[in-house]
């Protein structure tokens, strides 16, 4: 600001001095448009009192201790300015005069108005309350005009953060009685400023197409309306850089730097155009590994299957980070929480190796003296432990302390979990903190879709996930399609009577049209009781009770024999259990791990139907790179009847969503003479899929798959001269791609059926699209 002084000499009379003085303003004055006014002192003068004038919400008192001034006090102009000085600090005033009659000092203020609202206008882009977030002024706060010009700057520096440069704010103050004001922000968003090109330089490697493919910043394109990774952002430009070093780190060349990253704009100031110069070095290979610990619990040659860096490879910096976690999470594992592992690196630049040696610290052994929870003002502190794998006065396990974490992000109750940890009251003492941010857990979903199997469907349900903060799920569901209805109301009680047993009940009553497939209706009601509890950390036990009621009606006048004779009603009884292993990352969108798990149930505690039904399932998941997943899954099920024929609803269907390229209940078992689908007692299906990216930006949630499906359904309890029954194994192939859209997940699958039976039914195209509200 500005730094004013105005010194005006005056005439003394014999009966009075005056002396008015304007001190150097500390800022230039602000939309009062009032100066400093007054003259100065030409040497020691004694002050009787101090009065203040001008003031309207500022206390007298208040005022002179700003000023450390007093009566009795002999000021000369220095300590005047310093009074003005103090004044103008406060941030409370626009404009000061001191002046003296008689011996009094009179202090005259014009206080700075107190701001009434804040108002934005002009803006589409960003919201009010995001331009409010970066404002540091507030309705009544003092207005001054360096806070404005502050919030200014900040409020540019947001738009150009979203990509827009050519944004203007212009402020304007509307006064309002009291002294108060309106500042309102006006604002000129401007367009948005995108990415006309972006090139490499020096780059001999690789092409400029892999180094964009690389990057987040894209070039300007019109089908990307739903992004803005194609306007220019400086804190992606840094963050590019990184990826791009990481990118080449990767692949050997150790010695790899960004020499500088550069975006101009274009004459018509609309676009960027951004130039990356890279020195790509050489690329290195492992030389000699070796780790060398200083932990007594922990020995180097029990650490090196662990490794996953090998002499003689690629040289790979991200191996060498995961294999420090590797490490760390062994060590953890052994009861070392602060242990420290540092890859002590010697670069041969002659025969490009880089040989490392991995170096463990000596850490003592922790136990955890305390877990503090914060963060659940819901949920109770006791559903938050009991997914702890560890309690107070345990030996600290990482692989524990991990495991809790992923316990707790599978409740669904909260939107981020952070679990840390610190040096707690002694050495070998650790304090494990727990924040969590608690998301929304009540549910009221209106659905709607489209499927191949069912055509339209819709459906409604009220659900609470974590009922009274206790961890309980209720829910309450209707859905209804073409070819479907069903309610159901479900209810689980994860602890029940306070131990590790998920207990629960399930009512439901469903309506099936299957005339399409075998020409009949279905009616089920029925009612489950299950309790499941956990035989070891990936290992659960599932059992479950059914009853229910099945009614086949409305059966075609042409329809098979099977079918005829099958209709009617019958009560199922039964009995089951199941027995799971899960070691998956994530049991939604599994990356990485394996599940496997077998089940029976038996049918004849009273009803009117006799079986035991058993079924496995398997599924294992690999990355083969970060983004491209490859999975084999397999199931195989069979059902006896005991004394007596299984009856059409009780028997396996194959076909659809579970063996792509046939239609649902397309293969297996059928009479030819009515096309009808009878099902079949033993099944077997299996399929190897690898998910893979398109290429689009990932924020597009687009991906594609490529499959193959595999499987037979046989065996049926009847000698009609008109099923076939061949039991041979039927093979699809084909190619989908997923979309996690914003209206619902939309998935399109292109099947071909390349082994099959002439009476199996095929389907080449399959669609499924669903969204809740």
């Amino acid at each position: 600001m500005v730094l004013r002084l105005v010194r005006t000499a005056v005439l003394v009379s014999s009966l009075t001095s005056v002396a008015a003085v304007t001190a150097a303003q500390a800022q230039a004055p602000d939309a009062t448009g009032l100066g400093n006014m007054g003259g100065g002192y030409t040497g020691g003068t004694a002050i009787s009192a101090i009065t203040v004038e001008g003031n309207q919400r500022i206390e007298d008192a208040t005022v002179r201790s700003y000023m450390e001034l007093k009566p009795g006090d002999t000021v000369d102009a220095a300590r005047v300015d310093d009074a003005i000085k103090a004044l103008y600090a406060t941030g409370l005033f626009g404009d000061v005069r001191i002046r003296t009659e008689g011996g009094t000092m009179i202090v005259s203020v014009v206080e700075n108005p107190v701001i009434n609202r804040i108002a934005f206008e002009g803006n589409d882009d960003l919201s009010d309350s995001a331009l409010e977030k970066e404002t540091q002024l507030r309705p009544r706060v003092i207005y001054t005009r360096s806070k404005v010009q502050a919030d200014v700057q900040r409020l540019i520096e947001l738009y150009r953060r979203s990509g827009r440069f050519a944004a203007a704010v212009e402020p304007k103050v509307v006064q309002l009685p009291q002294n108060r004001i309106d500042l309102i922000f006006e604002i000129d968003e401007g367009p948005k400023t995108g990415i006309a090109r972006i090139n490499f330089v020096g780059n001999k490697i690789y092409d400029d197409g892999d180094l964009r493919e690389v990057i987040t910043t894209r070039e300007t394109a019109w089908w990307r309306f739903f992004s803005s990774s194609d306007s220019y952002d400086p804190d992606r430009l840094t963050y590019d850089r990184e990826m791009l070093r990481k990118y080449y780190l990767a692949r050997g060349y150790a010695d790899f730097r960004v020499v500088s990253a550069v975006a101009e704009l274009t004459r018509d100031r609309q676009d960027f155009i951004i130039t990356f110069t890279v020195d790509e070095g050489e690329q290195y290979t492992f030389g000699k590994i070796d780790v060398d610990s200083r932990l007594p619990d922990v020995k180097a040659e029990e650490m090196q299957p662990l490794l996953r860096t090998v002499e003689g490879d690629t040289y790979n910096a991200d191996l060498i980070d995961k294999t420090i976690d590797d490490l760390t999470f062994q060590a953890g594992r052994l009861g070392y929480a602060f242990v420290e592992i540092r890859p002590r690196v010697r670069r041969d630049r002659e025969q490009r190796l880089i040989s490392l040696t991995y170096e463990i610290e000596e850490a003592p052994r922790v136990y955890v003296e305390r877990i503090d929870i914060a963060g659940n003002t819901r949920t109770l502190d006791r559903v938050i432990r009991r997914e702890f794998r560890l309690v107070e006065g345990d030996a600290f396990n990482t692989a524990k302390l991990e495991r809790s974490k992923q316990r707790l992000n599978s409740l669904g109750f909260f939107e981020k979990v952070n679990v840390t940890q610190v040096e707690g009251s002694a050495p070998d003492r650790t304090i494990v903190n727990v924040e969590v941010q608690e998301k929304s857990t009540g549910e009221l979903s209106l659905g709607a879709g489209y499927s191949t199997s069912e055509s339209v469907v819709g459906d409604i349900a009220i659900r609470e996930r974590n009922l009274l903060g206790r961890g309980q799920d209720l829910r309450l569901g209707l859905s209804l399609s073409s070819r479907r209805s069903q309610i159901d109301l479900s209810f689980t009680e994860p602890y029940f009577l306070d131990r590790n047993i998920a207990a629960g009940f399930d009512i439901y009553n469903i309506n099936r049209d299957l005339q399409d497939e075998a020409q009949y209706d279905q009616k089920v009601l029925g009612f489950g009781l299950r309790a499941g509890f956990p035989l070891s950390e990936y290992t659960r036990l599932l059992l479950r009770y059914t009853i229910r009621q099945d009614t086949i009606d409305n059966v075609g006048p042409f329809a098979s024999r099977v079918v005829r004779e099958a209709e009617g009603t019958e009560v199922t009884s039964s009995i089951g259990y199941q027995i799971g292993y899960d070691e998956r990352d994530s049991s939604v969108n599994p990356t990485r791990g394996y599940n496997a798990a077998f089940g029976q149930d038996f049918a004849g505690i009273g009803g009117t139907v006799t079986y035991l039904r058993a079924q496995a399932n398997a599924g294992y998941y690999y990355p083969f790179l970060d983004d491209v997943i490859g999975s084999i899954k397999a199931e195989v099920g069979y059902i006896w009847g005991l004394g007596e024929d299984v009856r059409l609803n009780d028997r396996f269907y194959v076909g659809g969503n579970n063996m792509r390229g046939f239609e649902r209940g397309g293969i297996g078992p059928r009479d030819i003479t009515t096309t009808d689908s009878l099902g079949g007692n033993l099944y077997f299906v299996g399929s190897a899929e690898v998910t893979f990216p398109l290429g689009l930006p990932s924020e597009y949630g687009i991906k594609a798959a490529a499959f193959t499906d595999f499987g037979t359904l046989t065996e049926i309890d009847s000698t009609i001269a008109t099923v076939r029954d061949s039991g041979l194994i039927r093979i699809s192939a084909g190619v989908g791609v997923s979309w996690d859209s914003p209206f619902g997940p939309v998935r399109v699958d292109l099947g071909q059926a390349i082994l099959k039976e002439d009476y199996d039914k095929t389907q080449f195209f399959r669609f499924n699209f669903g969204t809740r509200f």
